[in-house]
């Protein structure tokens, strides 16, 4: 959906991961539904949820907006295509062979937490793993706008163009 390239850019790694935004009760009813609109069920009620992919330094790469229920693993492929970085650090919600095997396909490093099912177990590399708090920062700066933490926007597009805001102003002061 939306992709970013700041002049200086950490491509050493890419990190992954996904929030929900909680759908205000007047922001359902856009035309063509709830699913064209990205608006799904989610345990807490009706949400969005926003997919990103920031460098090294916390700065918003790409991002992509799906319904609520969505599974964090299903959009990933999408987000890592043709960027390039040396690790792609996420959590054990992306712990999927595809996944792995994409990484591996694309000489870059895996560092993902084993998801407890996994029969065969992988190592990771802590020390690098440490840095996955810089995507959860970015959502923070990000939902500390309020259109952004619950949504008012009924269409889908007028959503994305309130997350593409947001992640100019995250390049902008922080």
């Amino acid at each position: 959906m939306g992709r970013f390239k700041k002049k200086d850019t950490d491509d050493e790694s890419h990190i992954l991961d996904s929030t929900i935004a909680k759908v205000h009760q007047h922001a359902s009813g856009g035309v063509g539904g709830k699913a064209i609109n990205g608006i799904g069920k989610t345990r807490g009620g009706w949400g969005t949820k926003i997919h990103a992919v920031v460098d090294g330094l916390g700065y918003p790469i790409d991002i992509k907006i799906t319904e609520g229920q969505r599974n964090d693993c299903t959009q990933a492929l999408e987000l890592l295509r043709d960027k390039i970085s040396e690790n792609v650090i996420a959590d054990t919600a992306y712990d999927t062979d595809e996944i792995r095997n994409f990484l591996e396909q694309t000489d870059r490093n895996a560092v993902i937490p084993n998801s407890a099912n996994r029969s065969q177990k992988h190592s990771i590399d802590r020390h690098t793993y440490k840095e996955r708090h810089l995507v959860e920062n970015f959502f923070q700066k990000i939902k500390n706008l309020r259109r952004i933490a619950t949504r008012y926007e009924k269409t889908l597009q007028m959503f994305q163009g309130m997350v593409l805001i947001a992640c100019a102003l995250v390049y902008l002061m922080f």
